[in-house]
This record gives C-alpha cells, sequence and structure tokens, in this order.
C-alpha cells in the first residue's frame, strides 16, 4: 500500500488534515482531525491505563520550555544536532545521513568530514532537482526562544518529556515513601526543528510522546510482576541478526536482554503494540548495534513497525544507567540520589566535600560558616573538576572557587548509603504508533476501504442506524444513541442514503459494529448487529446493544458473537 493513499483516505474522513493549509501549508506539522484526535486519544489512554493504573507509575505534566541549563545539563545544547546539506541549485535542505543511506553502514555515526567525502564520491545530487550539494554541517534541532522581556533568559522548546522527569527525581522519590524502583510518566507534546520532515507523521517538528522513566537500585534492575511474564516471547532481533522469537527468560539468562527490567517493559510495549492494533507479523524489536548506541546506554531495543516507509521506530526501551540523574546532579548541585538502608550499620568509605576554612575566612568572613554547611549537604560529582560553584545563603548568591574545599575520602559508621538510581526509559512516539495502527488496520476489496480497527481505538465504537427515517424507526435509533453515548461510548448515527452505503462509511472509518432498528424492532424489541470484518449479523434485544458494545469498545470481545457470550440472543 502506498502511503498517499492512506493519508488521502485520512485528510478526506477527518483523521488529519495538513497544518494551515489555507496559507500553503508547513512541512513537519499536522492537525488531528475529530477521528484523528479521538483515535490519538483513545491509544494514549490505553497507555495510562497499562502505565499508571496497571504498573502504578506517577503521572507528571512538566512546561513545555524549560531554561538553557537544563539542556546543558542533559547533552541536548552540545549534542543534539543532525547533519544537512543545502542543495546549490534550488536551496532546499536535505538530511546528509539520509542521503548516504545505503552507501555506508550507520552514516548517523561517522563525522562530517566523513560524510561529505561519501557523498562527493558517490555523486549525491539534490533528489528534488539533481543540483551539487554543499558540504555537510551539523544543526541543532531545539527550537530556541526568549524566556522575559529586556534581559530575557535563553530558552527551549523541549526536544522530548524526558528531562521533567529528571529533575523531579527527588520529588518523585519522596512520593513513593523513597523505595526503589519507582518510575514516572508524561504525556504530551515535544519539539524539534527536522531538517527535512517529508514522511507524513514519521518525521514532525512537533510531535506528541509517552514516556516512562523508571528508577532502579543499580545492583537491583528488576521489576516486581517480570515472574508472571517471563516465559512470554518476543520477536528479537540482537545486535543486526535476523528476527528470532525467545522467551523473556531466556533472553535475559543468556543476555541477550541484560537485565529482566528492561525484558519487563519491552513485554510490556509489545502488550500494548498487540492491544491497539498492529500486526504481529510485522513488528520486530531490534538491538542498536555498538556502533549506534548512545554512549550512555548499557543497552536499547526498538520497537519497530513494517510500513510504506520501510521499518519504521515506534518505541525505544534503554537502560540509560545513571546517565541523566548525574548530569542534572553536577550541574544544578541538588542531592538527587536516594538512600539504601543497611540492616545493621557497616562502616563503609565514601567520598565528601571537606570545606577549607582557613581559605574561606579570608573570602567571605561572617559567611564563612553558612557556605560551609552547603558545601558540606552538596554532592561531590557537583563541584568535582570546576573551578567554582554557585551557592545561595539567605538570599544572598556567592562564587565559591575551588581552592575553598577539596573532595576527601571518609571512612564512617553509616546506616545505609546514597547512591544515583539508574534508569529504565520506554519513550512511544505517539504520532508514528497512530500511523501504523492505521496503516496496519487498512485493506481494500473491490476498491472497498476499511480499517480495521481495535474496539479498544477506534474513533466511534458503534454505528446506529434507522432502516427508514420514518415509522418511529428513527425514533428509536436516535434512542439507542442517545443511550450508547450518555455511557460514554462514541458512536455515530447516520440516516442518509442506503444502508449498504451507511455501512461502508462506518467500515472505513474502523467502525467495529453497527447497530440497524428495523421494522422487526418496533415488533419483539430487537435490533441487528453487524460486525465489520466478518459481515456477521446478530439480532439481540435493544436493551443489551449498550453492555454489548462496551465489551467491543473495552477490547475484550473482537465481534458481536464474542459480545454476546452469556447473553441471551433473541
Amino acid at each position: 500500500m502506498e502511503s498517499q493513499e492512506l493519508l488521502s483516505l485520512c485528510r478526506r474522513r477527518g483523521f488529519l488534515w495538513p497544518a494551515y493549509d489555507i496559507y500553503g501549508g508547513l512541512a513537519g506539522f499536522y492537525d488531528y482531525g475529530p477521528l484523528g484526535a479521538s483515535l490519538k486519544h483513545n491509544i494514549e489512554a490505553h497507555w495510562r491505563r497499562l502505565y499508571v493504573f496497571d504498573e502504578g507509575l506517577q503521572e507528571l505534566v512538566c512546561p513545555l520550555i524549560a531554561p538553557e541549563p537544563v539542556f546543558k545539563a542533559s547533552g541536548h545544547l552540545d549534542a543534539f544536532a543532525d547533519m544537512y546539506v543545502e542543495c546549490k541549485g534550488c536551496g532546499e535542505s536535505h538530511r546528509a545521513d539520509h542521503l548516504a543511506e545505503g552507501l555506508v553502514d550507520n552514516p548517523e555515526a561517522i563525522s562530517e568530514e566523513e560524510l561529505g567525502r561519501i557523498l562527493d564520491e558517490k555523486a549525491v545530487k539534490c533528489p528534488l532537482c539533481k543540483g551539487d550539494l554543499t558540504a555537510p554541517r551539523r544543526f541543532n534541532l531545539m527550537f530556541k526562544t526568549a524566556i522575559g522581556a529586556g534581559s530575557a533568559k535563553p530558552g527551549y522548546m523541549r526536544p522530548e518529556t524526558a528531562q521533567g522527569m529528571f529533575v523531579n527525581f527527588s520529588q518523585i522519590y519522596r512520593h513513593g515513601r523513597e523505595k526503589l524502583p519507582v518510575g514516572a510518566v508524561q504525556l504530551g507534546r515535544a519539539f524539534r526543528n527536522e531538517i527535512s520532515p517529508r514522511q507524513g507523521l514519521v518525521r514532525l517538528r512537533e510531535f506528541h510522546q509517552m514516556e516512562a522513566e523508571i528508577f532502579f537500585h543499580p545492583e537491583r534492575k528488576t521489576w516486581p510482576r517480570y515472574d508472571g511474564v517471563k516465559s512470554h516471547v518476543l520477536p528479537l532481533a540482537p545486535n543486526g541478526a535476523a528476527v528470532t522469537d525467545m522467551s523473556l527468560e531466556d533472553a535475559v539468562a543468556s543476555k541477550t536482554i541484560i537485565n529482566e527490567a528492561l525484558a519487563y517493559f519491552m513485554w510490556l510495549t509489545y502488550r500494548f503494540a498487540l492491544d491497539i492494533g498492529l500486526n504481529p507479523k510485522r513488528i520486530r524489536f531490534r538491538q542498536h548495534e555498538r556502533n549506534e548506541m548512545a554512549h550512555y546506554a548499557a543497552d536499547c531495543w526498538d520497537l519497530e513497525a513494517e510500513t510504506a516507509y520501510g521499518w519504521v521506530e515506534l518505541v525505544g526501551i534503554a537502560d540509560r544507567g545513571c546517565y541523566d540523574v548525574q548530569a542534572h546532579l553536577r550541574h544544578s548541585g541538588a542531592d538527587l540520589t536516594a538512600f539504601e538502608r543497611f540492616e545493621q550499620p557497616r562502616e563503609i568509605t565514601r567520598e565528601v566535600i571537606s570545606p577549607r576554612f582557613d581559605v574561606m575566612g579570608k573570602l567571605f568572613k561572617g559567611d564563612t560558616k553558612a557556605l560551609a554547611e552547603k558545601l558540606i549537604e552538596m554532592a561531590p560529582d557537583a563541584v568535582r573538576g570546576k573551578d567554582e560553584v554557585a551557592i545561595e545563603v539567605n538570599g544572598d548568591s556567592f562564587t565559591v572557587p575551588s581552592s575553598c574545599y577539596e573532595i576527601i575520602d571518609r571512612t564512617e559508621k553509616a546506616s545505609g548509603e546514597k547512591f544515583v538510581p539508574h534508569v529504565i526509559e520506554p519513550s512511544y512516539g505517539v504520532d508514528r504508533i497512530l500511523y501504523a495502527v492505521l496503516e496496519h488496520a487498512y485493506s481494500m476489496k473491490d476498491e472497498y476501504v476499511t480499517l480495521s480497527l481495535e474496539g479498544l481505538v477506534a474513533p466511534f465504537k458503534a454505528g446506529v442506524f434507522p432502516l427508514m427515517s420514518r415509522d418511529g424507526l428513527d425514533e428509536v435509533a436516535q434512542e439507542l444513541h442517545e443511550s450508547l453515548m450518555s455511557n460514554g461510548i462514541a458512536a455515530h448515527y447516520d440516516e442518509s442514503g442506503s444502508i449498504g452505503r451507511r455501512y461502508a462509511r462506518m467500515d472505513e472509518v474502523g467502525t467495529p459494529c453497527c447497530v440497524t432498528v428495523d421494522y422487526r424492532t418496533m415488533e419483539d424489541g430487537t435490533v441487528t448487529l453487524r460486525n465489520r470484518d466478518t459481515k456477521e449479523q446478530v439480532r439481540l434485544s435493544r436493551n443489551e446493544v449498550v453492555e454489548t458494545v462496551r465489551k467491543i469498545a473495552e477490547g475484550t470481545h473482537r465481534s458481536p458473537s464474542d459480545a454476546l457470550d452469556g447473553m441471551k440472543v433473541v
């Protein structure tokens, strides 16, 4: 199937519209129409159900804009960049690594100079006009802004939702009663100034993420529910190898997946993918190869889906070690550590900051004691390698040079030990997931389109029709429609055109079933319930419609006959 066929359907039926279309549109931006907004909401609601309600993770909502120090600490300011080239003829910009795909293994991992040499040797031209290209240059993908007026502070639109959870670790830890593992989630928008977004929902400049950050003790990376799922099998493609089906238990034992926590959240991702309707024959977990693995990541797997654009990453699940929390600890000076209490006090040697009162006294006089107390409270990594550190005391700011303190080892009897937690991060791209769901659900037979969306995510759970819009049939149908809607079940009422055309319209937007009120309804109170995929039709009492459609909408049953199990069918 061509991606343009699906995008054409999406525009026509109100799933997706090009943003600002009356002004010529804007690449990398889409509006979700009524059906698309509903589909997106249903996907997000199921993810929240799994991560927040089932797993007990805390949901946060953080600002879209963050000050510059946040991204200096995270590394985005220095390293969050792609390489691009410009066409000397038409002036269009292109991702340089995309132009080198197939010419070299993993073009994202090589330098500008090496990439430029390859493009030059292979005589790569502009894909649009065949013009000559400039040498590759790096471009930071964050949208920059100014916070405040006058002497405004630089800020950036967040390129991911993750940083808001990392900087809030102390609050998350306290809210979780200071026990690990503990985790947080965030659903929301992120922004990346992509160089050449030309792949529909696959590459956007404003997009939606569902991310979880789960914090662990470095030596105990497991999850309470792991034993209950360890026999489940996942399609794994480790280190560039072919896909093989492997149980979680075997994958962990063989170190194909490095720990139980990572394995568990890979399984949860797979369960989510199947729940929302992705085709199990067209998805896989691909492990990052060593030359593409982030330097701080111990392991990383992508859930990929086969689409018209090729294999597309939908979810990244990574063991990020302590990199993120450690980075914010160092840059902010805040204590972002967890504490493990020992069963019995023990002697431990740990690093501490030791103030040099002789030097500090000459510089800070009466403020020395208060500044020294602040230094002692700080983690050594917050000052390590710095020439000076900023400290605030009683509303006044001080710059304390490194000559005023030293990092020493101190042995003492302790009841517990501080440590920087490690993180497992499942990061979901909502827009890509939504596109893959639509593509996997799309089929055409005899120029007749059906979207076989799962009831769990379908925008409408049922179509409600009167066979004729007279003789009281329309009144009964409207009552049924209102009953479904008042029970929180999205339904669509339609009385225009032939019954066949109405069924076709509902099939085309993925509605799992249709309820038809006919003349027999007026005699015995039964209606027809039609299944979208099998075209199966059954009759049931109109009083059973709400409960039957609810079961289909909740994903517990996938056909009218399943939903009617245990009910009395008239």
